[in-house]
Parts: C-alpha cells; sequence; structure tokens
C-alpha cells in the first residue's frame, strides 16, 4: 500500500531507516545500499541463503534489541520482560503448529548455538539425574563442586555418530576440530563410494559397533532425501537418542514437501533448525524435541546461550507466520521442482552431479571433470554475476579448502519467482563459465589449485545474461531506495 506521498510503505521505512543511518555513520548506510544493489544484481545459488520478507526485516529494528531476558518465557533473570516473553511464546507457538513439534525453543543465536543446546539437554537427560540422585539434591544448582566434577566426567565420555564432512555433513556433526568433535567419542558415517548414497546398513552396522549415545542424521551438502523411519530404528536398536539437524531442509518440512518418513520431527527425540535458509526467516537457530527432553532444553540460556536476541526472536516468529500461509507450500514445492530442473539441466550438458541428481533444494557440482577446483569454479563463476560456494565431495583428494566441488542450490531465486525455463537457462550459464575456465600456472610449472584463467569474453557474456534474467524478477520490487 502506498503512502501520501506515492511510496510504498516498506520504501518509506527504509530510506527513512537509511537517512538516521547516514546521520551518524554515512559510510554503513552505504554498505547497506550496496549490499541490496548486489544482491538484486547477482544469481544467488548459494543453498544456504535466501531473502527475508520486509516484515521479517523490520522485526529486527526494534526497541525489544535493548532489552535483557535470560532465562525462560515467564521465568526471566530480569525483570520487565512481558514483551520479550510474548514474542517468544509466539515463535514457538507458530513453530509447534509448523513442524507439529511437542515443544519449541526459540533462544539459539545460529544453527551451531541450536545445535550444542541440543548436545547438552541430551547429555544433561541421559546424566544428569542419576548424578542428582548420589548428590540427594532435585536441581542441578544444588550440586557441590565435587558433583559437579563427577557430573562433567560422565558428560565427557559420551559417544556421538554423525554424517562426515565430505559426505555431506556439517562441522557440527562431530567434526574433529569443532566443539561438537572435541565434547565427544566421535566417529563419522559416509556414503555409498559407487552412489554417493546414504547407506542405511552400513550406518546401522557401525552404530551397533560403536553404541553411540547420540545418533545425528541431517547435512549440509547431500542432495538427497534421508529416511528418518529408518535412522530412528537404527538409534532405538542401539539405545541412542536420535538427533536431527535439518537447518537446510527446513522449509521443505514446512512446505511438505517432506513427508512420512523423510519428515524428521515424528521420528527424531530433538530436532534443530536455523530459521534462514529455505525456511526464509532471520539469521538464528531453533530447537524442536519431545517432552523428554523439553525442560533441558529450556535451559539453554544459561546452559549454552546468553542474553536472548529478542528482535530476532520476534523477526522468527514472523517468518514463522508467514510459513503457515498456504502459499509457503507452493513455495517450498517450487523450490524442490525446480532443483531437479537445474540438475538436469546440468546433466543434458555434461556436468557430473554427485549421487546424480537431488531430491531437496541443493545440487552438488563435481567440477573436477572440468579441470579445476572448487575454488577455482567458485571464483571464476562470482566473476561472471553467479554466486555459489565450494563444497566437498566424498573422498575429495582437494580437501575442504580448495575441494572439488561446488555446492549450489534454488530457495533464493524460486523466491525471486524463477520456475524451469530460468533454472535451466542457469545451468547454462554454469556450464559456460566452468567449460571456459582452466587453472593458471605456477612459478614451477604446475597447475594451481587457487589461480585460474577465465576465457576472454566469457564473464561479460554470461553477467550479461545473467542481468537479463534478473530483470524479469526483480528482487524486493516494493523498495525504491531513490
Amino acid at each position: 500500500m502506498p503512502d501520501d506521498a506515492g511510496m510504498s510503505l516498506e520504501s518509506t521505512a527504509y530510506r527513512a531507516g537509511l537517512d538516521v543511518i547516514r546521520a551518524v555513520e554515512p559510510r554503513v548506510a552505504d554498505a547497506i545500499t550496496a549490499e541490496l544493489a548486489d544482491q538484486r544484481g547477482s544469481l544467488k545459488l548459494i543453498a544456504s541463503e535466501n531473502y527475508a520478507s520486509p516484515a521479517v526485516l523490520l522485526a529486527m529494528g526494534n526497541w525489544l534489541s535493548d532489552k535483557y531476558a535470560e532465562g525462560t518465557i515467564g521465568h526471566r533473570f530480569y525483570a520487565g520482560c512481558a514483551n520479550v516473553d510474548t514474542v517468544e511464546a509466539l515463535a514457538a507457538e507458530h513453530a509447534r503448529e509448523l513442524f507439529g513439534a511437542e515443544h519449541a525453543y526459540a533462544q539459539p543465536h545460529s544453527g551451531i548455538d541450536a545445535n550444542l543446546v541440543a548436545y547438552w539437554a541430551i547429555l544433561a537427560a541421559r546424566v544428569e539425574s542419576p548424578a542428582l540422585e548420589r548428590a540427594g539434591v532435585r536441581q542441578v544448582n544444588e550440586l557441590s563442586d565435587a558433583d559437579w566434577a563427577v557430573l562433567r566426567g560422565e558428560l565427557g565420555n559420551q559417544r556421538l555418530l554423525g554424517m562426515s564432512l565430505d559426505a555431506g555433513g556439517h562441522l557440527t556433526h562431530g567434526f574433529r576440530p569443532n566443539i561438537s568433535g572435541k565434547m565427544f567419542d566421535q566417529r563419522s558415517y559416509g556414503t555409498d563410494p559407487s552412489t554417493g548414497l546414504l547407506d542405511y546398513d552400513a550406518v546401522r552396522a557401525m552404530a551397533r559397533e560403536f553404541r553411540p549415545l547420540i545418533l545425528v542424521a541431517g547435512y549440509s551438502a547431500y542432495p538427497r532425501r534421508i529416511n528418518f523411519a529408518i535412522m530412528r530404528e537404527i538409534a532405538d536398536e542401539v539405545g541412542a537418542t536420535l538427533m536431527v539437524d535439518m537447518a537446510h531442509f527446513a522449509g521443505l518440512v514446512a512446505g511438505k514437501v517432506f513427508t512420512g518418513d523423510f519428515d524428521p520431527v515424528p521420528h527424531a527425540q530433538v530436532v534443530t533448525t536455523t530459521t534462514h535458509k529455505s525456511l526464509r526467516g532471520p539469521r538464528g537457530g531453533m530447537v524442536l524435541c519431545d517432552s523428554t527432553f523439553a525442560e533441558q532444553v529450556d535451559r539453554g540460556c544459561p546452559m549454552v546461550l546468553g542474553g536472548p536476541l529478542a528482535h530476532v526472536m520476534a523477526a522468527k516468529a514472523v517468518a514463522l507466520a508467514e510459513a503457515r500461509q498456504p502459499s509457503f507450500r507452493g513455495y517450498a514445492e517450487r523450490v524442490a521442482s525446480n532443483a531437479q530442473e537445474l540438475a538436469d539441466g546440468l546433466l543434458r550438458r555434461g556436468a557430473r552431479l554427485v549421487t546424480g541428481g537431488t531430491d531437496n533444494h541443493l545440487v552438488l557440482l563435481d567440477v573436477s571433470t572440468f579441470g579445476i577446483t572448487g575454488r577455482q569454479a567458485e571464483s571464476a563463476l562470482l566473476d561472471s554475476g553467479i554466486v555459489t560456494n565450494r563444497n566437498s565431495v566424498p573422498a575429495d583428494p582437494n580437501g575442504a579448502w580448495y575441494t572439488s566441488g561446488v555446492r549450489i542450490g534454488t530457495p533464493a531465486l524460486t523466491t525471486r519467482g524463477f520456475g524451469a525455463a530460468e533454472f535451466d537457462e542457469t545451468a547454462d550459464l554454469i556450464i559456460r563459465v566452468l567449460s571456459g575456465t582452466s587453472p593458471a600456472t605456477t612459478k614451477s610449472g604446475s597447475p594451481s589449485k587457487a589461480n585460474y584463467v577465465l576465457a576472454d569474453g566469457i564473464a561479460a557474456e554470461v553477467t550479461k545474461r545473467a542481468e537479463e534474467l534478473l530483470a524479469k524478477h526483480p528482487l524486493y520490487p516494493m523498495v525504491d531506495l531513490g
């Protein structure tokens, strides 16, 4: 709805906000304006990125940012938190209804924070009660230093089994340099070397041998669905808690693209997620769980987290309310169908994809067939107006820094309105760039893993074609910064 001057409410809001910022630090206002221009002018194919609505973005810039609110709804360690209680309760309510969860915790600041809350909640639920019994107390805060030493000893000797990083898992699923790999006695399961697909029999065999306390399912770069009913069977067989990290595909769960055995919420005792990515909300995290772990999860602050970000929880509530609208289901369906169209377009043009395709929102392109590394591919694509991120492939000979793959996702461009024809054209642009990229030569005469040569004219050609695609689907058309 336009205001009295003929501008949209969104344009009025952002122009006024930038004027206020510019009066204090103009360089920040300029960077914000430049970021919008950059995002409007590039093909954003990073699978973990999206575009939040103006309502979600505006919900983060308000006075809720000024309030401390450690604790939980109705039980804060600061006075004057009634409004924080309201927005946190709304976020939790929308999350429970959207995902069909028994309990929701909206405080985590990120996906990593959500996973840490989940890990410590599971550990506490498993070992806390016996420790408290031995100490003859009812509350954790009544434990003596000696009792805490016993508890920490028990917590430090637990086991976690998660998907390996090169198979598509996340660094918080037990990657050794990450805190998750230091908290636990950890092992990783991979994928079938011949297909790149998850081998449930191999996971079962490893779980039987290793006997983990926590079995983690979920991924950041695996282009297929997971059967969570089977993963729960495996977890139950060895007495493990099934935890699912659905940060990447939460939007496909919310939009009912993943149902039945492929919906983690009915099968996992604890589910973590981010609220951005395919869910299209603000940057943040969330934990869903059954009633068994609700009390421990609600201790995320002060167990792991500091003061909740009330302004971000407000934005989470707005985004989750948006995801409960019927239109979001159509969006999620298009995200998945567009990913399949993108995969098919790449395959028709001779590309090699890990697992040969996709069931979700992303494809993992093995660029070694072009004679380049993932880092070279990522940089050459960026030169041509296509934003992606390099990613390891299973048993990657180039490691996690240079990589042999590029991860490509459809949530952001689907938000802009791209459909099958646009994603087929996008596949053509990607192949055009990669086919024209070659490694530069080092001083010793060997091929470089970082530097590259992009054939003359390709960057300009692809950038122009990308601009033509983007012009048909403007980003934030309701926002005019003048």
